[in-house]
């Protein structure tokens, strides 16, 4: 019974220890994800770009490509990069410290020994500094530990937003992994369409936002934090947003309301010491859809699994 316990605990994640690796991963994912990017046919709302949680790391899935299928994968338990194409052998990169520049030249040495030719905008997306990946030399930090618990916690994580997706029978995101700002997310759609959006996210263009956000929708994610909130979260928010949307009462009584972000915010940390993180989770993801649903008057009844009569 005690290993069982264990082997059910979500991990402790320290952001100032996780960070140098954070890093170093953010980038490598970049890479992996905008090779998704240039190859999967479009998706709206940039749906065809994410990364997925993996039984052993992060995936991008099955890729078409001329007739064939590759597929990316990081390996959190074995340490390594995979790389698999029809009628190839499978080949693979060891995930250790090195730079962002060494991983970049491995990558696309075996994509071409693989014959799958694919060239991407080479510099990162959504973060302030964007030194191209070539010419990164700077992060260059791998802890197997601290990439090996983000996982587990994303894969806890993932099996609390896929069931939160299943009691939605409107349009719906997969749970999928955003290399941009390396959060994992579940978005919901009300049907409408929304204002032109005019918000920016550092070195990504406009119009990418404005099509993301081009329908009414009440989205929640995690994400690992930064040095500006040095801690890992779950976050909610509603584009349009009601004036009234950051006064709902939520739960759990953890979760606050930031202003300045206009998200709900709730902390991985506080999570993990609930006698039940998952339900506690579920019930931050239910209560601000719900503010969301509500302040912005969407047709519950036709969009939930369970009719709306509460």
């Amino acid at each position: 019974m005690s290993s069982e316990i264990n082997k059910n605990k979500w991990p402790v994640l320290n952001f100032n220890e996780m960070k140098d690796t954070l890093a170093t991963l953010h980038q490598w994912i970049q890479i992996v994800g905008k090779i998704r990017l240039k190859t999967m046919p479009w998706q709206n709302h940039s749906w065809h770009t994410t990364l997925y949680i993996s039984s052993h790391g992060y995936t991008t899935q099955s890729i078409p490509y001329q007739g064939k299928v590759f597929q990316i994968d990081f390996d959190f338990e074995q340490n390594k990069l995979f790389i698999e194409c029809t009628g190839k052998t499978t080949v693979s990169i060891a995930l250790k410290p090195m730079t962002v520049a060494k991983f970049y030249t491995l990558l696309f040495d075996e994509l071409d020994n693989l014959g799958i030719d694919v060239t991407i905008h080479g510099s990162p997306n959504e973060l302030e500094v964007a030194i191209p990946f070539k010419e990164n030399t700077t992060n260059k930090s791998y802890d197997p530990k601290v990439a090996n618990d983000l996982w587990k916690a994303m894969v806890k994580v993932n099996s609390v937003f896929a069931d939160f997706r299943s009691d939605f029978i409107g349009k719906c995101s997969p749970v999928h992994l955003f290399w941009g700002a390396f959060d994992l997310a579940v978005t919901r759609f009300s049907g409408k369409d929304a204002p032109l959006h005019q918000g920016q996210m550092p070195n990504m263009p406009q119009k990418v936002m404005q099509e993301a956000y081009s329908k009414e929708v009440s989205s929640a994610g995690f994400w690992p934090g930064s040095e500006g909130f040095p801690s890992p979260a779950f976050y909610a928010y509603a584009y349009p947003s009601a004036p009234t949307f950051g006064e709902q009462k939520v739960l759990p009584s953890d979760a606050f309301y930031s202003t300045e972000m206009g998200e709900f915010f709730l902390k991985y940390e506080d999570v993990i010491k609930a006698e039940n993180p998952e339900e506690m989770l579920y019930s931050f993801l239910q209560t601000t859809y719900e503010a969301a649903a509500n302040t912005a008057n969407w047709e519950r009844n036709e969009l939930e699994r369970t009719k709306f009569n509460k």
